[in-house]
């Protein structure tokens, strides 16, 4: 449902898709999907505090799993765009919805989508610092959402079957990612 409806909502915007074309999409009735949901508002609030969460929960994960291999910073940092481009890649409508949408939510929904994209954030500042000892706070801080920007235009960048193929546009983004943070680091 929520799949659907993210598409919905990024090809046609929250206020032109009803809760009867969200439930078409997965075959049931409009007012069905009340069984889940609030309403459409409580599904734009599961879709982007979801997606905020589920990447900064995924960021934690590859951290600790490095850390628990030996991985080296830069391997770490590596693992952290090779997780952030499979979201680009696979959820675009994500995307798109999150540029668009997140001024519908509610004012405590909307800090807590912003709470943890700045966990997010930190994060990989944190992998990035060590990564490039060179980079200060700031700069890492700058360099992760200038980086965030060019993975997070994938919505942007064409339809996707214009793009080179998956892996080919993912091993391209992920050389992009890294010369952004070689460049940053001077």
């Amino acid at each position: 449902m929520l799949r659907e409806a993210s598409r919905l909502f990024a090809e046609r915007g929250f206020h032109g898709v009803g809760v009867d074309e969200i439930g078409a999409a997965v075959g049931i009735s409009g007012p069905a999907l009340y069984r889940h949901f609030a309403g459409k508002d409580a599904m734009l609030a599961e879709l982007l505090v979801g997606i905020s969460s589920r990447l900064r929960d995924g960021g934690l994960l590859r951290t600790e799993e490095a850390a628990a291999n030996g991985l080296s910073p830069e391997r770490t940092l590596d693992a952290l765009i090779s997780g952030h481009i499979d979201f680009a890649l696979d959820d675009r409508a994500l995307i798109t919805l999150h540029d668009r949408e997140l001024d519908r939510l509610p004012a405590d929904e909307r800090k807590r989508v912003r709470r943890l994209q700045r966990e997010y954030v930190e994060l990989w500042a944190e992998v990035a610092r060590a990564a490039h000892p060179e980079l200060d706070e700031r700069q890492a801080r700058a360099t992760v959402h200038a980086v965030f920007g060019l993975l997070n235009s994938t919505p942007h960048l064409s339809r996707p079957h214009t793009l080179p193929d998956r892996d080919d546009t993912a091993a391209l983004l992920h050389r992009l990612a890294r010369a952004a943070f070689a460049a940053a680091a001077g």
